[in-house]
């Protein structure tokens, strides 16, 4: 019964997507709705966009393995990142009326910055959307008591989520992940307050916390220590501002101010139900210890979701299943959405069409770049899957490169005006120079290799443009 609820939710999750699809007249329509989302819809798809797998399996089980300060990354840097970008970026970006992020390194710098970044950032979305494709996995294979392996099940999600992506674009992602939205907030706030009977209420859960000393959040006060906290909290908070899914749901707002806002309410709202799986999963410590016990050593992601199969009764299940599936689906709709758009404007679309391009020959190409990238995903997440490696690691590693490469000249580009493309050559370059090599060849570093990579890329971008200025 619980499997014919969870189908029926896929069901009706298609097909919100496939009617919203009947919106899709042109390219602009497939990428930005048209930029005619209100406020509230705008609030709703970037909190949902984001509030995904990592976010109700990753953060909890990273939670149990550290503590509170190993979240720096996610969701505190998550939510630093959409409100920065809110307050500071979105205004400025939502003015150029751009299609893709990437155009604007086009415009700002020229041909070769905008492929470098658009490379960029469609590589740093493989992390994140393998991570949700692999919750999928793991959704289905709990689900069925493992008559559906998790690579089957990787198979499963990641069909059902590039079908509606691939045919009604941003219009499917934004009616689904706003329908998802209230799915999410509902079932988890009944889940936890379920939850929080069975522990004996709200304070037992944090005195255990406490006493487990879960709730240390700063670091030891050495240099190599907090330069650890600073990067995982820049990897986050810097990395994913030059994001093609937090441009593009601000883009498709109706007004700037929608464009600001929705950016900074969402990530408000991210920050704050972040703590509702949060306290869910830590619950599981008051009652069943011993399940915990055994999980702690490799399944910390499954905790959450064997405290609700063992312990919650059939209605309840069938409200969480509810619920990851649509903190799962909106996320992984929206973050193979926004790649797949890079790719066919900044990269495919200069090299098929030379000349130039039809309205209805590029919407054509910016499918089979979906469906494409949907195909490499669903491989990287078999991959990922078979290294045993966690959801939340694949969400930290996904920003590095965008963090390398795209923030900095984004920044300079935007309130820099000596900034030029020979200083976004040195930016990139010496960036991925310092960065790279360290990141493959050092093995649990001290600090992490992307902090000399964003150093570097700050002082090729200076360095540059005022050494091509005086030349």
């Amino acid at each position: 019964m619980l499997i014919s609820f969870v189908a029926l939710y896929l069901i009706v999750s298609i097909g919100i997507g496939l009617l919203a699809a009947r919106k899709v007249h042109n390219t602009a329509d497939f990428m930005t709705t048209g930029r005619s989302l209100p406020l509230p819809i705008v609030v709703g798809v970037v909190f949902a966009t984001w509030f995904g797998a990592e976010t109700v399996l990753g953060i909890p089980g990273t939670f149990y393995e550290s503590n509170l300060g190993g979240l720096i990354s996610d969701p505190f840097g998550a939510a630093l990142c959409l409100i920065l970008f809110g307050l500071i970026f979105a205004r400025r970006l939502y003015r150029m009326n751009l299609l893709t992020l990437g155009d604007f390194y086009r415009q700002r710098f020229d041909r070769r910055v905008e492929v470098m970044a658009a490379m960029a950032i469609t590589l740093s979305y493989l992390g994140w959307v393998a991570a949700q494709i692999t919750a999928l996995g793991m959704v289905f294979n709990v689900l069925s008591q493992g008559v559906i392996s998790e690579p089957l099940g990787i198979l499963i999600g990641a069909s059902v989520v590039a079908l509606y992506t691939v045919v009604g674009g941003m219009w499917s992602v934004a009616m689904t992940t706003f329908f998802q939205m209230i799915v999410i907030v509902v079932g988890l706030t009944i889940i936890a307050v379920l939850v929080a009977g069975m522990a004996g209420g709200i304070e037992p859960v944090l005195q255990q916390a406490v006493a487990q000393h879960k709730f240390e959040f700063w670091p030891a006060l050495n240099a190599t220590a907090i330069l650890a906290f600073i990067t995982a909290l820049l990897t986050l908070g810097f990395g994913s501002i030059p994001q093609q899914d937090v441009f593009q749901r601000a883009n498709s707002a109706k007004s700037e101010n929608a464009a600001v806002w929705g950016s900074v309410f969402g990530g408000l709202a991210y920050l704050l139900f972040a703590a509702i799986p949060l306290f869910i999963a830590y619950a599981a410590t008051l009652i069943d210890p011993a399940m915990v016990g055994q999980m702690l050593h490799g399944d910390t992601d499954k905790i959450l979701m064997a405290l609700i199969q063992n312990h919650l009764p059939l209605w309840a299940q069938v409200v969480f299943y509810g619920s990851l599936l649509a903190v799962i689906m909106s996320t992984a709709s929206g973050t193979l959405l926004a790649p797949s758009v890079t790719v066919a404007e900044n990269l495919l679309k200069g090299w098929v069409a030379p000349s130039g391009m039809s309205d209805q020959a590029f919407l054509r190409l910016t499918r089979w770049v979906i469906i494409g990238f949907a195909v490499v995903v669903t491989g990287y997440s078999l991959w990922q899957n078979a290294g045993d490696t966690s959801i939340h690691s694949m969400v930290e590693n996904a920003y590095k490169v965008t963090l390398v490469v795209a923030f900095v000249p984004l920044v300079a580009g935007l309130f820099w005006r000596r900034a030029n493309r020979i200083g976004a050559y040195a930016s990139i370059g010496l960036g991925l120079a310092a960065w790279l090599p360290l990141e493959i060849l050092l093995k649990d570093p001290s600090i992490p290799p992307q902090f000399y990579g964003f150093a570097a890329s700050i002082v090729g971008m200076v360095a540059g443009s005022l050494w091509s200025r005086r030349a």
